[in-house]
């Protein structure tokens, strides 16, 4: 399967379904940032240089988002050069091409690559126990535009809109992606017997809306999970 993607911004291409690859062609000046060793395949013509991409303090918020401390940024010295970013893991790559203030949250690590336009930073759960006890994270990735931004999804993606107070109960580390205005939260699951004997565990993620939300098949965590209890059997 391929998805291009053109117009007046950089022109992509994603590729493939398994392990996908997302292509940019750049023209002369234009850049595109990835976390270090993100790169797969690129021209010659295309320079690089490492840098922290907006000063420590965010090269530290990265860090502990679960990303590199610094980044790299590729720069087209000329026109129609290409460069590659391939997924690590089976799934999917989700575009996304924000708009002037337009943001995205996603689960740490889920981050690509991007044009140099868009900012990247941590996002703080509101509430202590989302984040400690609701499976996906104390912290997430915020991505603000413009420009268009690339993120690798584990297994395949459902995308679900939710209405103003309209709420979704997720399994823990099911959430993939969302749009700013959505609330994530945790409730408890009600019922010894279901903690217990219902093998969902203690906690389910919440999400409330206004927004859209993004979930992937097959968390990396729950498949590490699964490997490693069938290799201690």
């Amino acid at each position: 399967m391929e998805e291009v993607k053109g117009g007046k911004s950089m022109e992509t291409k994603i590729i493939g379904e398994t392990l996908p690859v997302v292509t940019c062609k750049l023209k002369k000046g234009e850049s595109v940032v990835t976390e270090n060793g993100g790169m797969s395949w690129m021209d010659e013509g295309i320079k690089m240089t490492t840098t922290t991409n907006g000063g420590i303090m965010k090269g530290l918020g990265r860090a502990l988002a679960g990303e590199s401390l610094f980044m790299n940024v590729y720069t087209a010295e000329r026109d129609n050069v290409e460069i590659a970013f391939s997924s690590c893991f089976p799934g999917n790559i989700l575009e996304f091409d924000l708009k002037e203030g337009e943001t995205i949250v996603a689960q740490k690590r889920a981050f690509l690559c991007s044009e140099q336009t868009v900012d990247i930073k941590m996002k703080f759960k509101k509430k202590l126990g989302a984040g400690f006890f609701g499976g996906e994270g104390f912290i997430m990735q915020q991505m603000t535009g413009p420009g268009k931004v690339f993120l690798e999804i584990d297994g395949s993606v459902v995308k679900k809109e939710l209405a103003a107070g309209e709420k979704l109960k997720i399994d823990n580390g099911y959430v993939a992606a969302m749009t700013e205005k959505v609330d994530l939260n945790i409730e408890t699951v009600k019922g010894v017997k279901n903690i217990v004997f219902g093998g969902e565990g203690l906690f389910l993620t919440t999400l409330t809306g206004p927004g859209t939300v993004w979930l992937q098949s097959m968390p990396i965590s729950k498949l590490a999970g699964l490997l490693y209890i069938g290799n201690n059997n």
